[in-house]
């Protein structure tokens, strides 16, 4: 009966989304080379069978924990969009959506996945190429989507919106991506800076 009431009372093992977030920290602790099964097994105080009935193999668990975090980043810009779209003022607009970019894209979660993806793009490009539809060029087109709504009320001349997206994108976070990725330090120019250029090509007035 003892024995009974210990394996009632023994704390459960981690399933869905919450063993997708213990195997990321195992795959970003030891590269995907790495990363085993048993450990990801041994941290979600479940069994190695237990996790290949979820998951059939560490590809699948890979493939598993990337889809996830893409696809849980994909709106995360929505709610600066929306402020944005609201704005009376569009280069005070674009200035916070320039700092919120900068702050979550070179988040150290966001810049180890990153690096993760990075590594593994070649041996698994089906994985990137999820990695890169449903996070960054969804962000993409959600701004460009802004973009054209702003520009039919006159106040920007855009052709292409996702081609300006992308311009906007790459002006606030370019050098201190590529900085940051390779693990060196700069003085990140000030993001008015990237604003105001981006409103020198396409502003109205």
């Amino acid at each position: 009966m003892n024995t009974a009431l210990r394996t009632r009372g023994r704390p459960a093992g981690l399933s869905g989304d919450a063993l997708l977030d213990v195997a990321r920290e195992v795959f970003l602790e030891f590269g995907y080379g790495g990363a085993s099964m048993d450990e990801v097994a041994k941290r979600a105080k479940i069994s190695k069978s237990s996790l290949y009935r979820e998951h059939s193999s560490k590809k699948a668990l890979y493939t598993a924990v990337v889809h996830s975090w893409a696809h849980a980043g994909r709106g995360a810009m929505r709610p600066s969009l929306e402020r944005l779209r609201g704005s009376g003022d569009l280069r005070r607009g674009l200035i916070e959506l320039a700092e919120t970019m900068r702050a979550g894209i070179l988040s150290p979660p966001v810049l180890e996945m990153r690096r993760l993806v990075t590594a593994e793009a070649q041996s698994q490009p089906e994985v990137a190429r999820v990695y890169l539809e449903e996070s960054w060029n969804t962000n993409i087109r959600n701004l460009g989507e802004t973009l054209k709504e702003i520009a039919g009320r006159g106040a920007l001349r855009i052709g292409d919106p996702d081609a300006a997206a992308g311009q906007f994108t790459w002006l606030v976070i370019g050098a201190p991506l590529n900085a940051r990725l390779l693990g060196a330090e700069i003085d990140e120019p000030p993001v008015e800076q990237a604003v105001d250029l981006f409103l020198a090509g396409y502003a109205t007035a």
